[in-house]
């Protein structure tokens, strides 16, 4: 499990204040709620590729999206901004 911390300055605090009954419940929402889509993504994804070769499914979505890690199925966003630029021409000096 990773832990993030996210500091807000005085004024992002406030402002949080106002749309959030708890800024802290909040951003774990936020932030539960966006892996939770990924997650889903991932293993529709990953679901396809297992049907291609013919292989069974893993039992759970953990296995599922850990296995599309580690077939290269899947990357990190990081990952596949570094392919991008690796494949954009260079600029004309």
């Amino acid at each position: 499990m990773t832990d993030y911390i996210v500091t807000l300055n005085d004024t992002e605090q406030k402002a949080m204040e106002f749309v959030a009954f708890d800024v802290n419940e909040w951003i774990q929402h936020a932030a539960h709620e966006r892996a939770r889509v990924a997650i889903d993504e991932i293993v529709q994804l990953a679901i396809q590729k297992f049907l291609e070769a013919g292989e069974s499914i893993p039992g759970s979505k953990d296995d599922i999206v850990a296995t599309a890690f580690d077939r290269g199925w899947i990357k990190t966003a990081a990952e596949r901004n570094a392919e991008i630029l690796m494949n954009m021409p260079q600029a004309v000096q």
